[in-house]
């Protein structure tokens, strides 16, 4: 969506029809979509964008998997339909770790989200957004929605299948739920099953967004600019952002420094706190916060061991060669839980350590890093 800089915010985000489609392109599964929780919907519309071309027996595409706020495009620059830069720029392209002149990579936006996917701010057959109808989503129903677009793009098997925070949830369950499927497994950042302390961070985040009052039960999407729960969704996103660096450097980049010619004493801001605000401000324009309490619920329900008969017996199902890796100052996601993790999976070594100050949004940033282990991987 392309939205203006300043004044007040959209009641949601979303990418929604009308707008300029960008690099996106739409599978449209017709026919009732069933939701592990229960759910219904008639039909799902899944948006993706593609790099590279698929070669005659389409064995060379690789899936990569989005974190929570991310999308599709996780290569290229800003554009129409694309208010953010690639967020795997560095990864994906000719003669880079995912090299395109080699491989088909696809990357879909999550079931749920809201930049193209069916998600809450979705219509629904009269037209109206699905808002607080939108079915409890779990990981597992994620990787279904993205199983009917490898059918339909004539993907049998992923070459790779890689993603980092709530797309390495993913790409874990791919290697879980349809071993065959997946050749090769990356998970970077991401743990077997949510745990006490994930679920404990994400609780207030939710409560902020829910008890705003342009929350309205979730049935929100058609108010006016400025009336949507805005407040709320920049709470939660100034909640996480804290959790996705670390202390030290939070520590070392802001101190206790005032921001600019601001006086804490006099009402102004702290230097950390204009950051934290920026980045709410950043979010509210290009998401919505419906999708924000859908996607997390998801990753708070995340258990690759829920009726498998424990995370352990559930790993031994991966057949796909697998490079798991953590970040040294992940505190969202500590280095242990994936250290866990790979000394469950059969064909993984031990866990590769992503060593980098930027605590759990190192999977973002240290590129250098993962170009590394992604090659190793696709050796």
């Amino acid at each position: 969506m392309s939205l203006p800089p300043s004044g007040r915010p959209p009641a949601t985000g979303a990418w929604r029809a009308g707008d300029p489609p960008g690099r996106r392109s739409w599978v449209h599964r017709r026919g009732p979509f069933a939701f592990e929780a229960g759910g219904v919907l008639p039909g799902i519309d899944i948006a993706y964008e593609t790099w590279g071309t698929l070669n005659s027996d389409r064995s060379n595409a690789v899936l990569v998997e989005h974190a929570l706020t991310g999308d599709s495009h996780a290569a290229g620059g800003v554009e129409p339909g694309h208010p953010s830069p690639g967020w795997w720029d560095g990864l994906i392209g000719p003669g880079k770790a995912f090299d395109t002149s080699e491989f088909f990579v696809v990357v879909p936006n999550v079931l749920g989200g809201c930049q193209g996917t069916t998600g809450p701010a979705s219509p629904d057959p009269e037209g109206k957004p699905w808002g607080s109808r939108f079915p409890v989503t779990t990981v597992r129903d994620q990787v279904r929605a993205e199983a009917v677009l490898a059918d339909e793009l004539g993907i049998e098997r992923w070459a790779a299948v890689a993603g980092g925070s709530m797309g390495g949830m993913r790409a874990l369950e791919w290697g879980v739920g349809l071993p065959d499927r997946v050749a090769t497994l990356l998970v970077l950042a991401a743990p077997a099953a949510a745990s006490a302390e994930q679920i404990a961070w994400a609780s207030p985040q939710l409560h902020a967004i829910r008890g705003d009052p342009g929350w309205h039960g979730g049935d929100y999407h058609d108010l006016p600019d400025g009336q949507g729960p805005h407040t709320g969704l920049g709470i939660a996103r100034r909640i996480a952002h804290v959790t996705y660096r670390s202390e030290p450097e939070l520590s070392q980049r802001f101190g206790r420094n005032p921001q600019a010619d601001e006086d804490p004493l006099r009402g102004g801001r702290f230097a950390v706190e204009s950051y934290v605000d920026h980045h709410a401000a950043k979010l509210v324009r290009r998401f919505d916060a419906a999708s924000y309490v859908v996607l997390t619920e998801s990753m708070n329900t995340h258990d690759v061991g829920r009726d498998r008969g424990g995370i352990g017996q559930a790993l031994r199902r991966v057949r796909a060669r697998t490079v798991v890796a953590g970040v040294d100052s992940d505190r969202l996601y500590p280095l242990y839980q994936s250290q866990e993790l790979a000394e469950g999976v059969s064909d993984s070594g031990a866990a590769e350590v992503i060593s980098s100050p930027y605590g759990h949004d190192s999977f973002l940033i240290e590129t250098g890093q993962i170009a590394g282990l992604v090659k190793a991987l696709l050796k």
